[in-house]
């Protein structure tokens, strides 16, 4: 029998996103296929009480970033029906919510600002140690957004409704 991984006892403070090892992913159907792509976190931090429980989190996207994989796809994700990325080059998400998990993770209640939009984002996850000294922290997170609740309207057949957000993001106290 094994005992279940306990989550890290993180120190108070704010923890900020380390932006070159952070990875944000995500996963969306596509004429039926599975599409895969990244966006970069331009920053981030998370806010941590006395007792080491989130209070507040905060992402900053880069969506010039996108990566597909297919240089033609990622040029159709700028125009103004799908992400508009000419006009709102960013993406924000924040919560102030959390819950915790009978795991040690949390599920983070937080919203989603794209488009000059926002929609309500739920991200669950796990910090984990990522250092024996304690400086740093990995948080791996998924959650699932439902395009058209940002104004992305354009047919299932064509994008599924269903994007599924993967974060990894690497932490450290400043």
């Amino acid at each position: 029998m094994s005992a279940p991984l306990r989550a890290p006892v993180l120190a108070a403070g704010t923890w900020r996103v380390d932006d070159g090892r952070t990875r944000v992913a995500f996963a969306v159907r596509n004429f039926g296929f599975v599409v895969h792509g990244t966006v970069a976190c331009a920053a981030g931090e998370v806010e941590l009480d006395g007792a080491g429980r989130p209070v507040r989190a905060r992402a900053r996207l880069d969506l010039t970033s996108v990566a597909t994989g297919i240089a033609r796809r990622d040029l159709d994700l700028r125009k103004p029906s799908l992400l508009d990325i000419d006009r709102h080059p960013e993406m924000t998400w924040s919560a102030h919510r959390f819950t915790p998990a009978p795991d040690g993770g949390w599920r983070a209640d937080g919203v989603l600002a794209v488009r000059g939009t926002s929609a309500p984002l739920t991200l669950v996850g796990t910090p984990e140690a990522a250092g024996q000294d304690g400086a740093c922290i990995r948080v791996r997170a998924t959650g699932e957004l439902d395009r058209a609740t940002v104004g992305i309207r354009v047919p299932s057949l064509v994008i599924g409704r269903r994007v599924v957000v993967t974060v990894d993001a690497w932490l450290s106290r400043s």
